[in-house]
């Protein structure tokens, strides 16, 4: 990167944080550091709850997945709308009457303590995970640009994160999401803007459009009925359905969110407002993914776009193999690139035939080239997806630019990892720490128990962070992560609010059945993840009542 680069890079990314502190400054008591205050309006919650969906993995990873499979990955959030709805219908004005620091908190009123502390307890595992994948994304980028090791990366990426986090609390978490998402739909307008503009002379935009759909990059939806595939319209509607409401309704780093400034009114129109932006900036996104697909069919691509993992197998002495490898493949770009100007200039199915046939044999190059890779311990593990969006930035865009969208993913970085620790924090001392230490009465002594947590979830999170490499895709590993758990969380909530005469132990033990239930499916079939949010939060729902009445009868209603 350029001087103009750093400067934009670091201006940005310091600068949202730094006014954060400096508005926050001084607020001490627990309320506060929890749940922020009244100058919280509906338009920061909106931003704040984008936010923290929309984390690095959404700007990093998205586009690549368009890039490699086209746009079919629109379809998890079919169901996302409707669960939105649900939210603010149920969910939201319980949270707000019961005045609760948590989601697990309610569970702790409706059934019991223990009925509390396991959805607790789910909650941090899943989200803890989750939290050291979002930090792992960005620091694949500087570890790029930079060259420092990845290690070293990822302490210096979730370290500012803590230290901000840990200052502030929610407050200073949904303001800075606020400015950051901001830049954010900024930047990648503009890089959608760069993209278009960079497109070949050749090649109009609605040309463009045209042969990325007969390539298969713009189907959108798919009927099929196949429980395999990962991404259908029954799959998104009905398994992102469960996953959404889950997501939004049960778990702590979502309620945190929206539950920030106390006003049912703002909680339900930052959601709707979610309800809204979510599918159309979801679809811009992976609609980028594909315009790099086609302007990577003008302009030479990288033979594999994981350049540190090509290198080291050159290194391995794989160098006589991949130059072979890249003689064949300038070959067919140049045949491919010439077919797709003569179509432009003159459409047939018989070119466009062609110009199928030529892709299939530029993927199956591809394919050849990571077996090279695997069989001379390069270890490409992670997805080559996740790299080809931030490829194109430090390629192929202006300089400042390229900081501006460095500055993009690092703080959706910041703004999704601040709001999982910041959840992650609270729910260990509300919902583990202080009923364990009721004696303890002083406000002052548990937002010093949240900061240290908050702190602590932190380190954890960047201890996953540097196992994180061992995945595959990025959006599909935090997607998949949270599909496992989910189900059983939205479960325990669901009887809750609908099951009036089930009892705190039927629903805790159907909760652990369920979750064994979803393990062993995950393990042992290959059905698409998106359904194991239906299957666990069903689960749940039919084993309560059942459990309640067969073993549990007698158990009288507890209040934690």
């Amino acid at each position: 990167m350029s001087g103009i680069d750093y400067l934009v890079l670091f201006a940005t990314v310091l600068a949202i944080p730094l006014y954060g502190l400096w508005r926050t400054r001084g607020r001490e008591s627990l309320g506060h550091y929890i749940k922020g205050d009244r100058s919280i309006r509906w338009g920061t919650i909106g931003l704040s709850v984008l936010a923290t969906q929309a984390g690095p993995i959404t700007f990093l990873s998205m586009p690549g997945q368009a890039y490699e499979s086209g746009i079919g990955f629109i379809q998890n959030y079919f169901g996302q709308p409707l669960a939105l709805l649900v939210v603010c219908a149920v969910f939201v004005p319980i949270y707000q009457k019961l005045k609760v620091f948590t989601a697990y908190q309610y569970l702790g009123k409706r059934f019991d303590r223990k009925t509390q502390m396991l959805g607790a307890f789910l909650f941090l595992i899943q989200r803890g995970l989750a939290a050291g994948i979002t930090i792992y994304a960005p620091a694949i980028i500087l570890s790029a640009i930079l060259g420092w090791q990845l290690n070293l990366t990822i302490w210096l990426a979730g370290g500012f994160v803590i230290i901000y986090t840990v200052a502030g609390g929610t407050t200073i978490v949904s303001l800075t999401q606020r400015y950051q998402m901001m830049i954010i739909l900024a930047g990648m307008a503009v890089a959608f803007g760069v993209v278009i503009y960079r497109l070949s002379p050749s090649i109009s935009f609605g040309h463009a459009l045209e042969v990325a759909g007969k390539l298969d990059k713009l189907q959108a939806v798919d009927f099929s009925v196949d429980p395999h595939k990962r991404y259908t319209f029954w799959s998104g509607a009905i398994g992102g359905f469960f996953l959404a409401l889950s997501y939004f309704g049960a778990d702590q780093s979502q309620v945190q969110r929206y539950l920030a400034g106390g006003s049912l009114r703002s909680s339900r129109i930052g959601l709707l407002f979610n309800a809204v932006v979510k599918i159309p900036m979801q679809f811009f996104i992976l609609l980028l993914g594909a315009m790099v697909f086609m302007f990577y069919q003008f302009e030479k691509p990288p033979l594999f776009f994981n350049r540190p993992a090509y290198e080291r197998a050159i290194e391995h002495g794989a160098g006589p193999q991949l130059k072979d490898l890249a003689t064949k493949e300038d070959q067919l770009f140049e045949q491919k690139r010439e077919a797709l100007r003569a179509y432009a200039a003159q459409p047939s199915p018989e070119k466009m035939e062609s110009i199928r046939q030529l892709d299939t044999r530029t993927q199956a190059l591809r394919v050849e080239t990571k077996q090279v890779l695997n069989q001379n311990g390069a270890d490409p593990r992670s997805k080559e997806s996740d790299y080809v969006f931030i490829t194109f930035i430090l390629r192929e865009l202006p300089r400042g630019v390229v900081g501006l969208l460095v500055a993009v993913i690092l703080c959706a970085t910041m703004s999704a990892t601040a709001a999982a620790l910041n959840a992650l924090g609270s729910t260990t001392v509300v919902d583990l720490y202080r009923p364990l230490h009721p004696s303890v009465a002083s406000d002052q002594h548990y937002v010093v128990a949240a900061r240290v947590f908050t702190a602590a979830w932190g380190l954890v999170a960047i201890g996953v962070a540097s196992f994180a490499n061992l995945v595959e895709n990025l959006i599909e590993a935090g997607n998949i992560l949270g599909s496992v758990f989910y189900g059983s969380i939205l479960g325990l909530f669901l009887v809750a609010f609908f099951v009036r005469r089930v009892r705190g132990s039927a629903v805790f033990f159907a909760a652990l059945i369920a979750q064994a239930l979803v393990f062993l499916l995950f393990f042992t079939t290959g059905i698409g993840y998106l359904w194991y949010n239906a299957i666990g939060c069903g689960a749940v729902v039919v084993l309560a009542p059942v459990l309640q009445r067969l073993i549990f009868r007698a158990e009288p209603m507890e209040a934690a």
